[in-house]
């Protein structure tokens, strides 16, 4: 099997690549970069806080990510003032790596502007550090022409996920009550109730509740297929429709058997977008959808963050269990095959 390799000149280099991968300017963090490897590439993050890390656990969390896709070399750098916790975490992370037969090629500490070596007794490098910007550097200045956004913090990466139109998301939110009206209107003596309630779109509805989802279910696929053909934004009463819509296990199954390799970032726009403007009940499907396409485009920072939303508004939700077990063991997007739109169950029978 062949071996991807990345090619860094210096430390800088390495400073400036790792922004771009995760898509923000990690923060009291040990960040590792795959350099070379049996199959693919892997970046992956932990926090790093004196009073709040565990090393170990750090360490193994990291490895099974490593073995999975067989690295050879990996660079390491902790960003932290702490050089004491840097070295400590680096020291026992490098050990845990050595006995996998991976070689760490570079160690570095980095705070805002300054680096320095670790593990290593060159004299070359400055007891005071050496300074850098990214800013202008050619690996940022691609990321930018690429149309990457590199976010300050992760924090602002997570804050980017909340909506800020306060008049949009009301909108959205009276057309989602109106879509949800139709529904109770198509279905009829065939809707669930319990405690009073109705079940939006139940598994297993039947009669005009069925009829209902497999004409929601047309229109979804219908209407990611406009979006990633034109790139035309959902209106207020569309997004209403879709985030109620999507409640309905069958017919989310159908937005996400639309998301392919080649059509990740577009659809990670598509979702990025609803769920900023999505009320909070009816947030979990398109943040479990926004989470999968991130991952499915590589964006792992954002996955995690799109987890993050999910989770608060649904613990338990069964698609971002099973995204963050394939994130924990770096699962690579490859493994991913859209299903076929005659397996969908929403349109069986």
């Amino acid at each position: 099997m062949s071996e991807p390799t990345l090619r860094l000149k210096s430390p800088t280099d390495l400073l400036a690549l790792v922004p771009c991968v995760l898509g923000f300017h990690p923060q009291d963090s040990l960040v590792l970069v795959v350099l070379a490897a049996e199959a693919g590439n892997l970046h992956a993050r932990v926090d790093l806080v004196r009073e709040d890390v565990d090393i170990d656990a750090a360490v193994e969390s990291l490895l099974p990510a490593v073995r999975r896709v067989g690295a050879r070399t990996v660079a390491l750098v902790a960003y932290t003032d702490d050089c004491f916790l840097a070295e400590e975490a680096v020291d026992e992370l490098a050990e845990a790596l050595a006995a996998v037969g991976v070689e760490v090629v570079i160690a570095l500490r980095a705070e805002v502007d300054r680096w320095w070596a670790l593990g290593c007794e060159d004299d070359a490098y400055p007891s005071e550090g050496s300074p850098y910007d990214v800013r202008d550097h050619p690996i940022t200045a691609q990321a930018v022409l690429d149309g990457k956004v590199t976010f300050p913090s992760r924090r602002a990466l997570a804050d980017s996920l909340i909506g800020s139109d306060v008049d949009d998301i009301e909108a959205v939110a009276e057309a989602a009550d109106e879509a949800m009206r139709r529904f109770r209107r198509a279905a009829g003596q065939d809707v669930l109730h319990v405690d009073g309630d109705v079940i939006p779109f139940p598994a297993h509805a039947t009669g005009g509740a069925r009829q209902h989802l497999v004409a929601e279910g047309l229109w979804v696929r219908d209407r990611v297929r406009r979006y990633l053909d034109t790139r035309e934004p959902l209106d207020s009463d569309e997004a209403g429709r879709l985030s109620v819509a999507l409640v309905n296990i069958a017919v989310r199954d159908v937005a996400w058997s639309e998301m392919t390799r080649e059509n990740a970032a577009s659809h990670v726009e598509l979702w990025r977008d609803l769920v900023r403007r999505t009320p909070h009940d009816l947030l979990a499907a398109p943040a479990a959808l926004l989470a999968f396409a991130a991952w499915l485009s590589g964006n792992g920072a954002l996955a995690w963050c799109a987890l993050d939303r999910c989770q608060e508004a649904e613990p338990g939700y069964s698609l971002a269990g099973l995204l963050t077990q394939a994130l924990v063991a770096a699962i690579p997007p490859s493994t991913w095959t859209p299903v076929p739109p005659e397996d969908l169950p929403l349109f069986a029978g």
